[in-house]
Parts: C-alpha cells; structure tokens; sequence
C-alpha cells in the first residue's frame, strides 16, 4: 500500500488526505495547531473550485451546503453604480458556502484511513535522490511514499525547499464575519444583500448564505460580509476593531451600516493579507519513490480579491489525485509540477492586476479608476472568470 504524509489540515490538506485515503493509500495528516478546526467565516468557490470539489468525489455534500452568489455589481461609497449588476452565466456562477460546513464535509470525507496527529510543528524535510521522502518535528522523523505540503502560507517545508519566495504584505487587511440568521437584520427589497462597494483604499462585499430559515443540520446560514482596508492589520481588541470599521465605513451605502450594527464582535476574524513573491520555481520534488509536491497557500499564497485562494487549493488536490490514479510515483510529482505552475501563475497574475485596482488611492488617480471601472473591473473580471471557468481536471 502507497504511504503519504500531508502536513496541514486547512481545506486543501483535508481535501488531499480524503482523497488519497479514498483511492487506497495509507494517509497520516499532521496538523500544528491542537484541534482541527474551521474560521466561523464563509469562503466563495467559483466554478473551477465546485468543479475539483465535484472531481474529488466531494459533490454531493457541497450541493447540500453552497448558496448561488449573483452579480451585485459595484458601487461608490456615495452610492453611485461604477459596474452595473448583470446576468451571470450558470457555468460562471460561483457559490458561497460556510466555512464550517464546508470543514465539515472535508472531515466526512476522510473516512477512517486517515491518521490524524494534532500539535506536530513539522520543521524539516527530506526529499533528496535515492531516500524515502519524510518530515520531522525535532523528535519524531515520519516517511512516506509522498510528502504533501500544505501547510500554509507560512509553509516550512516550501522555505527549505524553494528559499527563492518570500512572504510578503500585499498592504492591506481583511475582517471577516457571519451574521447568523437569528441576528441577521431583516432588510427591505431595495437593499439587496450581494454586492461590493469600492473606495479610496477600501472595500466591502456581502452575501446572503441561504435563505433565511434555511439554517439546519448540514447548513448555517447568515449573512457573510468581508471588509478590506490598506494598512497593517490592527493590533486592538474586536470591540476597538468593530468600532473602526463602523467609523471607516459611515456613510457607505445601505446595508453596510446596518451589517455592521448587527454583529457581534466575536464575529468577526481579522487577516493580514499577504503573499508570496516570486511564487516558487518548482511545485515538485522528487525524492526516492516519489517526492514532496506544494499544495495551496504554500504554493500560491496571494490577495483574496478575486476569491481563488481555496478554489486553486481544491484543483491542486484534484489534479494531484488524478495523476496519482493515472501515473507512476515519481512521473505524477513531474506532472503536477508542469501542471500547476502556469496554472497558478496565471491566476496570480490576475488577481494581482485587480490588487492594483482596489487599492488606488489618491484624488487624481481615483477619478481616473472611477472614469475606466466600468470598463476595466467586467474586462479583469470577464478575463479571470474565464480563466476560472477553463480548468477542468486532468485526464
């Protein structure tokens, strides 16, 4: 029986233990933290995410779990529309699903074949010719057949393996919440929930997780909204954080004032939004029998503005399982690298294209961005939705 080691139990290790263990291989996870356990948030999955979710035998559970997220266009914070709503296809349709639900289905999916290790800080990797691939913490060395790095975008394993990338601050900071339905505002016709507000250096977009009085069993629902500002992340407690977001934000357009009375601050989950520069030479590396590859945030840390973090992290474990199916050991690392370099690189470069226009700042420069968004945000987002759309697993 073929061995693997994934280190980090985020979404896309989970995705990658459950899919190996499915396919016959014996799995141990390492997680550093004590409990495996989700971000109370939501995450929005575009179609090429759904499609590696479906890829990985995950489709039904997301079916159960994930709401539709139509255009809501984009507006000023005085109101004023820079990018009208408008129809989205159905193959460009993402959805948006809770967080926890979606952990939930991951750890589902792992059945009993994985070997879960809590509190194991991995620190150093070996993957060099003619030797078993492994990681260790200090104390305890674990081999396997392969080595799946996914352990974040502080990846110790890519630092040995790829010391070319550095993680550095995209200049800018993220606070995200769910108000839960029993919280929830009940909100008039003509404040729709879904949609974005841009303005000097800021950000707000919302979206509704269901229907309310949908929440059940295998769904939570709420109303999800991610507030983005440049600068550093704030050092004060959520209380403090709250009140600044409510003080940056006075003024927008309805509903985000009322989004922002209704939660809680223990709702709400600040990040500090950084990436990697220049993303890694190499995504594979074989050693021995087979060899370490990078997985998600360690491969491709980048900016949430074009929400393809965990959807890349999903193709990354289907492309991966499928050549693994398909392919020797050894031949699968090669292949997946030559796979998931372009592919991500070009992703990033999407996303980083948007970076620059959220972030604008300045008087003259932001009446040129107003002036060209209608043009330029459908151009980008058209260019990225497509680029999404266009992934499909290998055969």
């Amino acid at each position: 029986m073929r061995s693997a080691v994934v280190v980090g139990a985020g979404l896309g290790g989970l995705a990658t233990a459950g899919a190996l263990a499915r396919s016959g291989w014996r799995v141990t996870l390492l997680e550093r933290a004590d409990r495996v356990r989700p971000e109370t948030t939501a995450v929005v999955l575009w179609p090429n995410g759904v499609r590696a979710l479906r890829a990985l035998g995950l489709g039904a559970g997301l079916d159960a779990i994930a709401t539709p997220l139509p255009d809501g266009g984009v507006r000023r914070p005085d109101g004023h529309w820079l990018v009208q709503p408008r129809p989205t296809p159905a193959d460009r349709m993402p959805v948006v699903v809770h967080r926890e639900d979606l952990h939930d289905a991951l750890i589902a999916g792992l059945g009993d074949q994985v070997e879960l290790r809590t509190g194991v800080n991995v620190r150093t990797v070996r993957a060099v010719p003619g030797e078993r691939p492994a990681v260790g913490d200090g104390r305890h060395t674990v081999e396997a057949d392969l080595v799946v790095a996914a352990d974040g975008t502080d990846s110790e394993i890519r630092r040995q393996l790829a010391p070319e990338t550095a993680v550095v601050s995209s200049g800018c900071a993220a606070w995200r919440a769910v108000i839960p339905w029993y919280r929830a505002p009940q909100l008039p016709d003509d404040q729709p929930v879904h949609g974005e507000t841009l303005g000097a250096g800021y950000r707000f977009v919302a979206a509704s997780l269901g229907d309310r009085g949908t929440a059940g069993a295998s769904r939570r629902g709420g109303i999800y909204w991610v507030a983005t500002a440049a600068g550093a992340p704030r050092p004060e407690p959520p209380e403090t954080q709250l009140a600044l977001l409510k003080r940056w934000y006075a003024g927008w357009p309805a509903p985000i004032a009322t989004l922002l009375d209704a939660t809680d601050p223990a709702d709400v989950v600040q990040q500090e939004i950084r990436e990697l520069r220049p993303l890694p030479r190499a995504y594979g590396f074989p050693a021995g029998p087979g060899g370490v590859v990078l997985l998600g945030d360690a491969a491709h840390a980048m900016p949430p503005h074009l929400g393809q973090g965990a959807c890349l992290a999903f193709e990354d474990a289907a492309t991966l399982s499928a050549l693994l199916r398909e392919s020797r050991l050894p031949d699968a690392v090669t292949a997946y690298d030559r796979l998931r370099r372009p592919r991500a690189a070009t992703m990033v470069r999407q996303t980083r294209r948007m970076s620059a226009v959220l972030q604008t700042r300045g008087r003259l420069a932001l009446r040129a961005r107003d002036a060209a968004l209608g043009t330029i945000s459908p151009r980008l987002r058209n260019t990225a939705a497509t680029a999404a759309a266009s992934w499909h697993p290998p055969a």
